[in-house]
């Protein structure tokens, strides 16, 4: 019987509560000075950030966007310690040794290969054909001199 006498007082006190609460809520006076008391805040919080800014301090909103910023970062990092781990191991695969190996033995052989050819060919280079050969010219000689006309007398 004390559980529901409890429980009926307990209602009764809730709903007294949120009688006077809806009350002070609809009150015009109330209502104005908590606005007030809100717009008060909000320029305290803007005047402490300027005040903070003119000393250089950061405020608590910068050091927000400072910690976003340094959580974006560090994810990209670690991305980037992924793919490089990723790429490590894809690199320590035996068959890349294998490849290189194969690889290496293609270039010996063409050099092996080349040097015979090399040594196979004369050092000289081929005669020219006398067809291409150029020939010698000799200097121009000196243009004769032409005589004078005579002017005729009329």
């Amino acid at each position: 019987m004390t559980d529901s006498v409890r429980d009926k007082l307990a209602r009764s006190s809730e709903d007294a509560l949120g009688k006077l609460a809806q009350d002070l809520l609809e009150n015009p006076l109330v209502n104005g000075a908590i606005s007030r008391a809100f717009e008060a805040r909000e320029r305290a919080v803007q005047a402490q950030e300027a005040a903070m800014g003119a000393l250089n301090i950061p405020s608590a909103a910068d050091i927000e966007r400072l910690t976003r910023r340094l959580r974006s970062v560090s994810q990209r990092l670690e991305g980037i310690e992924d793919g490089v781990d990723r790429l490590d191991q894809r690199l320590q695969t035996p068959a890349i040794d294998e490849r290189l190996a194969a690889i290496e033995g293609h270039l010996a052989a063409l050099s092996a290969e080349l040097g015979s050819l090399s040594s196979s060919l004369d050092a000289r280079p081929a005669p020219q054909p006398r067809e291409q050969e150029r020939l010698e010219v000799d200097a121009k000689p000196k243009a004769k001199a032409k005589p004078a006309r005579k002017k005729a007398k009329s």
